[in-house]
């Protein structure tokens, strides 16, 4: 009876462990937070690896970001880009870019305004 219990006790750590990497493995290296501190509400957004020739679809599809407002954004397991450019544009098409930022090593990226200039610092 102890033996039984020891085993099952080992079989259910191994299920949570494995269940755990499985999670960790579903999300990509390239994953970010974005928190949108320039006091302005944020109309599109385009996250596009930097050799691309274009900026493809807006990611906030029909949605705004407004100030203040934080934003996870997810990429495919299967995306191998490193580098990536960031593109927001306001209500009036008046857009800001940020370029080769590398999702590699970056896990929050937050746009403000410093000195009427756009800004973002990255962690």
């Amino acid at each position: 009876m102890n033996n039984l219990r020891r085993f099952l006790t080992i079989a259910l750590v191994f299920a949570v462990l494995a269940i755990s990497a499985q999670q960790v493995a579903a999300q990509s290296a390239q994953d970010f937070t974005l928190v949108n501190k320039t006091g302005v509400e944020i109309h599109a957004l385009f996250v596009t690896p930097h050799n691309a020739d274009e900026w493809g679809e807006d990611i906030l599809g029909r949605d705004t970001l407004a100030s203040d407002e934080i934003l996870d954004i997810s990429f495919s397991r299967s995306e191998k880009a490193e580098y990536w450019d960031l593109r927001i544009e306001d209500e009036d098409g008046e857009f800001i870019e940020w370029e080769k930022l590398d999702l590699l090593e970056i896990s929050k990226v937050t746009l403000y305004y410093q000195n009427g200039k756009a800004t973002a610092t990255v962690e």
